[in-house]
């Protein structure tokens, strides 16, 4: 019985452990898979080990989360549509007084978009446009780039719905989305301002040494999206070409222009008349369909508006999120497939796998053994006892990932805490909740995130392209990471008893 038991260990360690390299480094010579293939690869295996049973692999695979996480990315392919992130990208440039102000600019607007929008979805709608305006402005990406991750990353921790590891703990709390709200927004807003701060004075000379162009950020990426989008039409190659052979022109037939001038001469008077019946039946033509366009896009912000309103009054999430897509896709009138295809169905499935994954270890007893050595040290009643609970929430984001030690971690953290009362409980969620996201500011591979805006600088278009390293992330992300953990946490221990649920 004890060997079957230390198989079972081994084994479920042995699975968790290909889960984990895969999930951290997808391109690890021995087996290139990628991400959501070594997460399938880990919840297989922890089946065919026999850790988990079959049933109980589908069981621990929570529908509600998938389906709150596929209903808001489904709004924000249309969102994108409706020009939405195009709009936040030109507030970027709008009326700015140098590199400090865009800076500054750039961490609201990714907090807020991730707060409403997911980390994930702002940092890959907003990367390449932040090149584009550094760019066109001669400033160095690099103070630029890490204010859109980090910020997106603190700006995520204010909602249930900014990203994967708040979905898991407002389902797992019973927390309500208002709730959750208001003991998060003190910490997310003084995040970013503090964050914006170290960004300001880490990189000071930097940004105060670069050249600016007259010309506003928004006048050009207006021109440059004009120009993509303008029409000229070709010279056509069999006139503009010289004609050499003097016995074609020879052949012509004089009374073909006689013919042609007398026809064209002819029609002149019926040619205004043509031509304004023509011209006012395209212009009316493009005002319905701008006025259309207008329209489905006001419809669309409105719908979006309804869903953050629903999740505030407390409604399901879920099916929230998932009636607003629907609403907006019957509301297009379209095929819907080509933005259905646009939804990151890989992600979904790389979270079925990490939910089975995560499961078998957990069976193992390993996390219950490791809790169960810090929990005398970690009491959410006593500050020190918060101090070594961010700790080791901040080392295990930072070596699991944050949305693994959030499963991890959950249940035993909050039933320590509920065991004193539920107002410690609701502490404990927000506390997990705000290290484990900050955490992935910590190091380039702490979070999605950073790994989407290193990928989108690095595949961008040659002249846009720029190398965020591991070091240079990891310069800034430690002193960041550390000041605005440790002031979050403060107000978060000061407010959260305000909201405990009822």
């Amino acid at each position: 019985m004890a060997m079957a038991i230390l198989v079972k260990v081994i084994l479920g360690s042995i699975g968790f452990a290909i889960f984990w390299i895969l999930a951290v480094f997808p391109a690890v010579p021995f087996l290139p898979i990628g991400r959501t293939a070594g997460s399938l690869l880990g919840a297989m295996l922890m089946v065919l080990f026999q850790v988990i049973s079959a049933d109980e692999a589908y069981d621990s695979i929570d529908l509600s989360i998938l389906g709150l996480l596929f209903g808001t990315m489904v709004v924000s392919v249309y969102l994108e549509k409706a020009d939405a992130f195009k709009y936040l990208g030109r507030l970027l440039s709008w009326n700015c007084l140098g590199a400090k102000d865009l800076l500054c600019r750039i961490c609201v607007i990714s907090a807020i978009s991730s707060a409403l929008f997911t980390n994930d979805t702002s940092c890959m709608a907003l990367t390449q446009f932040v090149l584009k305006v550094t760019r066109q402005h001669n400033l160095p990406p690099l103070p630029f780039l890490l204010a859109l991750a980090s910020s997106a990353n603190i700006g995520s921790s204010a909602t249930p719905i900014g990203n994967p590891q708040n979905l898991f703990i407002a389902f797992q709390s019973n927390i309500s989305f208002l709730d959750f709200f208001m003991g998060m927004l003190p910490a997310a807003l003084v995040g970013v301002l503090v964050n914006s701060i170290i960004l300001v004075c880490m990189y000071w000379s930097l940004l105060s040494g670069c050249k600016e162009e007259e010309d506003t950020a928004a006048e050009v990426v207006a021109e440059d999206e004009v120009r993509s989008h303008r029409f000229s039409p070709d010279t056509m190659s069999h006139l503009s070409n010289g004609n050499t052979n003097g016995s074609l022109s020879a052949t012509v037939d004089s009374s073909y222009f006689v013919t042609l001038r007398s026809l064209v001469r002819s029609s002149e008077s019926e040619r205004p008349i043509v031509q304004n019946g023509a011209s006012e039946s395209i212009r009316s033509s493009n005002a319905s369909l701008r006025w259309r366009m207008i329209f489905w896009k006001f419809c669309v912000y409105l719908i979006t508006l309804g869903m953050l309103i629903s999740l505030l009054m407390g409604e399901n999430m879920s099916w929230t999120a998932i009636a607003a897509a629907l609403a907006i896709i019957v509301l297009d009138f379209k095929d819907a497939q080509p933005c259905l295809e646009k939804v990151s169905y890989s992600l979904l499935i790389f979270f079925c796998g990490m939910f089975i994954t995560v499961e078998g270890f957990d069976r193992t007893g390993i996390p219950s053994s490791l809790w169960d050595l810090m929990e005398p040290y970690a009491g959410i009643n006593r500050v020190s006892g918060i101090a070594v609970l961010a700790l080791v929430i901040l080392v295990l984001s930072n070596l699991v990932s944050n949305l693994p030690t959030v499963l991890l971690l959950g249940a035993r953290v909050a039933a320590e805490a509920g065991a004193i009362s539920l107002s410690y409980e609701h502490k404990a969620w927000l506390v997990l909740s705000w290290v484990s996201t900050v955490a992935g500011n910590l190091s380039l591979l702490g979070s999605a995130a950073n790994l989407i805006v290193c990928e989108q600088a690095r595949r961008a278009p040659l002249h846009l392209t720029y190398n965020l390293s591991f070091w240079k992330h990891l310069k800034f992300g430690v002193p960041s990471t550390l000041i605005v953990t440790a002031i979050g946490l403060t107000l978060i221990h000061s407010s959260s008893s305000k909201y405990v649920p009822a």
